[in-house]
C-alpha cells in the first residue's frame, strides 16, 4: 500500500520514525507540522569549500575540520574530569577538549568515529579546540568523500535525549520530500522574476539538500527575502494605518520660531534645520505624525524638540515630553524654561518627587490649559493627569519606554502628533526592522564649536598617572566624573564599589578637593543637591553609577573615567562619554579595563578610534546582537528562522521596497494576486493584526 502524500499542514505524527518522545521534543521547539519541521533550517552546511585541512589551520581563526578520532580518553583534572580526543585528517592532528559534560561526551565519541568539528583554533603544545561543536558523519555523508553538501542542524539537549541527531533529522526530512506535494508559492511568477527569486518549493528542498553552492545561495536568498518581506509588510500596514488616523493639523506659522532662533547663542546646523522642516511638514498634515529623531550625543536634539513644541503651542495645543529619569527631566525643564520664558510659553515639571501642593497646581494647569508644556517622567501617565488639548507628545530616549507606557500618554490626547527621540544612533538595518513603521529624521552634523573627545584605554597600573592628570585639570578650574557600572544582577556589589571608591578617592587621593557621590538609590532631594553643587563647581569630582548616562550637561566637565569599562556595551560607553566635551575645553574619556579579554580589547579599541555614534552603533550591533542593543531583550517580536538583520542589509532593503510597493498599490491586500500573500501574512502575524487595517 503506497504511503499517504504529505502537505505542509500534515502532522509530524505522519512522519516515519517519530514516536511520542521525539514528537514531544519537537513540539517543545514549536514544531508540530511538516511545514514547521521543514522551516527548521540548517545552521550551516558542510562541503569541501567550508572545511580546512589541519595542516592549514591558523591560531585564533574559527574553523571547521573533518577527521577521524584516533584516540580518546576521560581524564581527571585538578578539580574535575575532562574528555580529550585526537582527531586526524591525514594532513595533521588536533586535540579536542571538553571540560563540561566530560562523562557524557565520553559515551558519545569513540575511536574510529568520523567527526565534523568547528571552533576557535588555539595552540598549546599543538593545535587544539576547547569545547568544539561537533557532528558525527556516516561515510556516505562525508563531503570530503562524496563531494556532497551536508546540512547541519541545531541539536538541543531534548532532541539528543529523544534520539534525534543530525543523521536522523536528515533522514526524516529526506523521507518527507519523497512524499511531499509541491509547496505552493505565495509570490506570483511576475513578482519572483522582478526580485530575482526562485520558487518556494525549490528553495525549501535546496536549503536541506543542495546539489551546488550556487543553488544553495539562491535558496538562502529566497528564504531570507521572505522573512524580511513579511516583517516589512507588517511595518507598511502599520504605517498606512497610522496615516489614516485623523488629527488636528498645525497650520499656523509660529511667530515664536524666529524669536527663539534669533536669540540663541549658537547657529542651528543645516541638519537641524532640515529636521525641523520635516517635523513642521508632518504636523501640518491632518493625520498624526509618527517620527523618530536620531541624533548623536550632543548633536542638538533638545532645541529641535523646543521648536517643535513652540509650533504646537502656536496652534493652541499642549505638549507632553516624557523622559526616563528625573535627572534628564530636570535638565530638559531647565533648557526649555530658559528659552520659552522669552516667548511667554508656560512650562512645568512633573516627577515622582514633586510635592503634593505643587503637583495639584500643575494638574489644574494642565486641565484648564494654562500650562502649555509639561516635562516629566512616568509620572505623566498617572490616571489623574488630564489635558485640555494635548496635541504633541515627545518621548526622549524612547527605547526606555514600553509600548503600553507610550500608549498611555498618547491616549490622553485626541490622536496627538508623536515625536520619538534617541541619542543612541540606531544602525540602519535595525531602524528599518524595529522602527520601519516610523518616518526617520537624522541629525548627522555636530555643532561647529564641538571639540572631539580624546579617548584612551588604560589598565589599573596607570591610574596614578590618571589621578595626577585629573589634579592638573581641576587646578585649572575644570571638573571630572568617575563612573561605575551598575548591572542589575550585581547592583549591591557595584553600588558598594562606588561608595567604597568615593571614600578612597576623597580621603586618600583627592584630600584637598570636594568629591561627591550620586547613585540611583538616593532620595531625589539628595540627588538634586549634589547635582546642583556639581553644576556650580562646588564639587570638583563626581563619583557616580550609570544614573548619569543621560541628562547631565555640565560644560565645565572635561574628564570622565569609566571603571570596569569592559563590562559596558559600546553604545552605553558612547552615551557615557557624551557627558563630557559639552563646553569649549578639550575633553578626555579614560576607559579603565580590569579584565582584558580579546572581545573587550576589540570593543574598547573601537571607542579609542572614533567619536561617531553611528559607526559605534554598527559595531555594537555586530558584537552584541539586536536583542541586547538597547540593553533590553526584544524577544517575541521577530520570528526570524534564517534571516539576519546584521548582515542582510541589501536583502532587507529590497524586501522592504517590495512590501511597501504592494501596500501602496493594494492597501488591504484585496487584489487576487495578493491573496496568498495576505493569507500567509495573517498566519505569520496574527497576534499583530490589531495594529493594521487587515481583518
Amino acid at each position: 500500500m503506497p504511503e499517504k502524500a504529505l502537505t505542509l499542514i500534515s502532522s509530524i505524527k505522519s512522519v516515519k520514525g517519530f514516536g511520542l518522545v521525539r514528537i514531544k521534543a519537537l513540539s517543545n521547539l514549536g514544531i508540530n507540522t511538516v511545514g514547521q519541521l521543514l522551516s527548521y533550517f540548517p545552521r550551516k552546511h558542510l562541503d569541501r569549500t567550508t572545511v580546512t585541512p589541519i595542516s592549514k589551520l591558523e591560531k585564533n581563526f574559527h574553523s571547521t575540520i573533518i577527521g577521524t578520532v584516533e584516540a580518546s580518553d576521560l581524564r581527571q583534572g585538578k578539580q574535575k574530569k575532562y574528555f580529550q580526543a585526537i582527531l586526524s585528517d591525514g594532513t595533521g592532528v588536533i586535540r579536542l577538549t571538553w571540560f563540561n559534560g566530560a562523562s557524557y561526551i565520553n559515551k558519545l565519541i569513540k575511536v574510529g568515529d568520523r567527526l565534523a568539528v568547528s571552533g576557535k583554533i588555539d595552540f598549546y603544545k599543538g593545535f587544539q579546540i576547547v569545547h568544539p561543536e561537533y557532528d558525527k558523519l556516516q561515510e556516505n555523508e562525508d563531503p570530503l568523500n562524496s563531494g556532497s553538501i551536508i546540512p547541519i542542524y541545531s541539536i538541543t539537549a531534548a532532541l539528543k535525549e529523544s534520539g534525534l541527531d543530525n543523521q536522523r533529522i536528515r533522514r526524516s526530512i529526506k523521507s518527507i520530500f519523497d512524499l511531499l506535494i509541491e509547496i505552493p508559492d505565495y509570490f506570483s511568477d511576475n513578482f519572483r522574476k522582478k526580485y530575482g527569486l526562485i520558487k518556494l518549493d525549490e528553495a525549501i528542498r535546496t536549503i536541506h539538500f543542495a546539489n551546488s553552492q550556487e543553488n544553495l545561495k539562491k535558496a538562502i536568498y529566497r528564504l531570507k527575502f521572505d522573512e524580511h518581506f513579511f516583517l516589512q509588510m507588517l511595518m507598511a500596514l502599520r504605517k498606512s494605518s497610522i496615516k489614516q488616523i485623523k488629527t488636528k493639523p498645525f497650520k499656523k506659522i509660529s511667530p515664536y520660531i524666529k524669536i527663539i532662533t534669533d536669540n540663541l547663542d549658537f547657529e542651528l546646523t543645516g541638519s537641524q534645520k532640515k529636521v525641523i522642516k520635516e517635523i513642521k511638514d508632518d504636523m501640518s498634515q491632518s493625520y498624526s505624525m509618527n517620527r523618530l529623531l536620531q541624533g548623536d550625543v550632543g548633536s542638538g536634539k533638545t532645541i529641535v524638540a523646543i521648536l517643535a513644541a513652540a509650533i504646537a503651542v502656536t496652534n493652541n495645543s499642549q505638549v507632553a515630553i516624557m523622559v526616563p529619569t528625573e535627572i534628564l527631566a530636570n535638565q530638559h525643564f531647565s533648557a526649555f524654561k530658559k528659552i520659552l520664558d522669552k516667548v511667554q510659553i508656560t512650562c512645568a515639571l512633573l516627577v515622582g518627587g514633586t510635592p503634593k501642593k505643587e503637583r495639584k497646581s500643575i494638574l489644574e494647569g494642565l486641565e484648564n490649559g494654562l500650562i502649555n508644556i509639561i516635562i516629566g517622567t512616568h509620572s505623566l501617565i498617572q490616571p489623574d493627569i488630564k489635558f485640555k488639548n494635548l496635541g504633541l507628545v515627545i518621548f526622549d530616549e524612547q527605547h526606555r519606554f514600553g509600548v503600553l507606557q507610550r500608549g498611555n500618554l498618547i491616549s490622553k490626547g485626541s490622536n496627538p502628533h508623536c515625536l520619538s527621540m534617541t541619542a543612541t544612533p540606531i544602525p540602519r538595518t535595525l531602524a528599518i526592522t524595529y522602527h520601519g513603521d516610523m518616518d526617520v529624521s537624522i541629525i548627522n552634523e555636530m555643532p561647529k564649536n564641538r571639540i572631539p573627545i580624546i579617548t584612551k584605554v588604560v589598565d589599573e597600573q596607570r591610574l596614578s598617572k590618571v589621578y595626577s592628570f585629573i589634579k592638573d585639570e581641576v587646578s585649572e578650574g575644570k571638573q571630572c566624573m568617575v563612573i561605575y557600572p551598575l548591572v542589575e544582577e550585581t547592583e549591591k556589589s557595584d553600588l558598594a564599589a562606588a561608595v567604597e571608591m568615593h571614600t578612597y578617592l576623597s580621603e586618600k587621593i583627592f584630600k584637598e578637593l570636594n568629591v561627591g557621590l550620586i547613585h540611583g538609590r538616593m532620595k531625589k532631594t539628595e540627588k538634586d543637591s549634589i547635582m546642583e553643587a556639581y553644576i556650580n563647581n562646588k564639587i570638583q569630582i563626581l563619583i557616580s553609577t550609570t544614573v548619569i548616562e543621560v541628562g547631565i550637561d555640565v560644560p565645565n566637565a572635561t574628564v570622565m573615567i569609566i571603571e570596569n569599562a569592559e563590562r559596558f556595551g559600546l553604545t552605553q560607553l558612547h552615551q557615557l562619554r557624551g557627558r563630557v566635551g559639552r563646553g569649549l575645553h578639550k575633553s578626555y574619556c579614560i576607559l579603565v579595563c580590569r579584565n582584558i579579554a580579546e572581545n573587550s580589547k576589540k570593543r574598547l579599541r573601537i571607542m579609542e578610534s572614533t567619536n561617531d555614534g553611528f559607526v559605534i552603533s554598527d559595531e555594537d550591533l555586530k558584537m552584541r546582537g539586536p536583542g541586547e542593543f538597547f540593553g533590553i531583550k526584544q524577544s517575541g517580536f521577530i520570528k526570524f528562522k534564517i534571516a539576519d538583520m546584521i548582515n542582510d542589509g541589501p536583502i532587507l532593503r529590497e524586501a522592504r521596497t517590495a512590501a511597501f510597493n504592494i501596500v501602496k498599490e493594494d492597501l488591504n491586500l484585496e487584489k487576487s494576486e495578493n491573496s496568498l500573500i495576505r493569507k500567509h501574512f495573517m498566519n505569520e502575524y496574527q497576534d499583530k493584526l490589531h495594529e493594521t487595517n487587515i481583518s
